[in-house]
């Protein structure tokens, strides 16, 4: 069902905003970029984890509109191939590529389906990679980035970004972001460009080198870098977060940073580009049931999307989507000490212990001694201020001091939590500038509205760059895999005297020992490799 614009002007607009939304301004401005509607950019941002009830909460805690408030447009259905409740890996892969999949899996099609709706028929294939929107920008002419708050390995970054058949295969995703050559790359995950950390025992590091990026890992050298391409690499995992960063990690840029150097670069671009944000550490916070970690990071996530759509507003050529990928804790507003006060408690009484708290629970506990000693004081830290003589008892004594001060917070907030996990409800979509998607959607929508945008057909693409080396060699000459070095698995294509090898998770082949650049990357998955229709016509043409 889609909404009326009038119905989601009413609706949203009461639910969403403290004030008015000035969705009248807005639409004024989107009707002045339709005169022209060509959408030349599309920018992404996914704030991870993140329940409405978050977004009303951080809403609250600022005193005043977000500028996402401007954008909503409707709703977003978030199950996966098989659940419910989705992981970010299926969640990442269906705004991504268009396609619903199961937990874990990035960039590749389910091998089943359980779901009410989903068709059958995508685990006719499973495993098998499908083309992402980045990688069909990056086609089409358009430069491209990639940001997170995460290790730019970690799920949702890379269902926009690489294909994997569990989340957790950072070696090869890390190693397709940079062979993908993607324009600005900004985030964490150090660690997984290390060839020390690596079982493959490439570096990737000195890969990035040879490729011409600005290898930068502070904010001072971010803002000051001139090239067209730049590697950001800001933490050996995640960023800290937001309210955190001034007092542990200082010289990280904020995301609204990144944000705003990623589009000041990209522009530059004559044919567009398409630009992927996310704000992960919504997502870890509400694991931990840390309001305040989810308050910092979703506010943090609002001052990127104002970046990029102060940005459209401007240029009146880019589509601008910010959504969340699923929800996570089961987060209210009111618990059982407002089962009969409710009608007449405050917003004070929610939002007044929240801002007693001067760092979020990972922040807080980075403070503590060896000893913990000073668990009060870390407790103060997070909002536990003048504790009752139960509060003091209940921290000294703790055998799980995490667990306790966010219990002891959400009391004080009078909050609720019902899980550590992850939920299933639909969340809101904000969207603006031309061929914006509105209505209540399906997150595969987005890839496709995505897609749509930028000219092409993400059905088509993956038809083209992800073929079976059997099913595109098999006829033509022998196929073999080399996995004399496990870590290092290669495709080997021989016919008569010419011997062409493809270096898994590379855009190379390597034809009687002469290198070429391929369109996009090989991929090992589910036991097979899929290279893409141009390398198939570049090996059997080649000399």
């Amino acid at each position: 069902m889609r909404l009326s614009k009038k119905l989601i002007g009413v609706t949203l607009a009461s639910t969403l905003a403290v004030g008015s939304l000035g969705l009248t301004s807005l639409d004024r401005e989107e009707a002045e970029a339709k005169k022209d509607p060509k959408v030349k950019n599309v920018i992404v941002l996914v704030k991870d984890g993140v329940s409405s009830t978050t977004t009303t909460l951080s809403r609250w805690y600022k005193g005043e509109d977000l500028a996402m408030d401007q954008m909503a447009s409707g709703g977003v259905r978030t199950y996966s191939a098989e659940s419910a409740v989705t992981d970010s890996a299926p969640a990442g892969t269906a705004m991504a590529t268009g396609n619903k999949t199961n937990d874990k899996f990035v960039g590749v099609l389910p091998e089943k389906i359980a779901s009410p709706g989903v068709d059958e028929d995508l685990a006719d294939d499973p495993y098998r990679p499908v083309t992402n929107v980045l990688e069909g920008a990056k086609l089409n002419g358009k430069a491209t980035g990639l940001i997170s708050t995460s290790e730019i390995q970690h799920a949702t970054p890379a269902a926009f970004s690489s294909h994997a058949e569990h989340r957790q295969q950072y070696d090869n995703i890390a190693e397709q972001q940079v062979y993908q050559n993607i324009d600005v790359v900004l985030g964490g995950g150090k660690d997984s460009l290390e060839n020390g950390n690596r079982e493959d025992g490439e570096n990737l590091l000195d890969v990035i080198g040879d490729k011409g990026y600005d290898f930068v890992e502070n904010r001072e050298d971010l803002l000051d870098s001139k090239s067209k391409k730049i590697w950001g690499s800001f933490a050996p995992a995640a960023l800290a977060y937001d309210m955190d960063r001034e007092v542990t990690q200082p010289e990280e840029p904020t995301l609204a940073d990144m944000t705003k150097k990623s589009i000041q670069t990209l522009s530059k671009d004559k044919d567009g580009f398409f630009l992927f944000v996310e704000g992960s550490k919504p997502d870890w916070a509400a694991h931990a049931n840390d309001p305040v970690g989810m308050i910092s990071d979703t506010l943090s996530f609002d001052d990127a999307v104002k970046e990029a759509l102060d940005f459209a507003k401007k240029d009146k050529h880019t589509m601008v989507i910010a959504v969340s990928d699923h929800g996570n804790s089961g987060i209210s507003i009111g618990n059982e000490n407002t089962d009969s006060s409710y009608p007449s408690t405050p917003v004070s009484a929610y939002v007044d212990p929240l801002k007693e708290a001067k760092m979020t629970l990972e922040g807080a506990m980075s403070q503590l001694n060896q000893d913990g000693s000073n668990r009060l004081e870390v407790a103060e830290l997070y909002g536990i201020t003048n504790p009752t003589n139960e509060e003091k008892a209940a921290i000294t004594d703790s055998e799980n001091l995490e667990g306790t001060l966010v219990d002891l917070l959400a009391q004080r907030a009078n909050l609720g939590f019902t899980t550590g996990g992850h939920t299933g409800e639909d969340l809101f979509l904000y969207s603006y500038g031309p061929g914006k998607p509105s209505g209540m959607i399906e997150n595969t929508d987005i890839a496709h509205s995505v897609a749509d945008a930028m000219g092409f057909k993400l059905d088509k693409l993956s038809k083209n760059m992800f073929i079976e080396a059997e099913e595109a060699f098999g006829k033509w000459g022998e196929v073999s895999i080399d996995s004399s070095d496990a870590a290092n698995p290669v495709l080997v294509v021989d016919k008569g005297r010419k011997k062409a090898e493809f270096p898994v998770n590379k855009n190379i082949v390597i034809v009687n020992d002469r290198e070429y650049e391929l369109d996009s990357v090989t991929v090992q998955s589910g036991g097979k490799f899929y290279v893409s229709k141009d390398a198939v016509k570049l090996v059997k043409k080649a000399k």
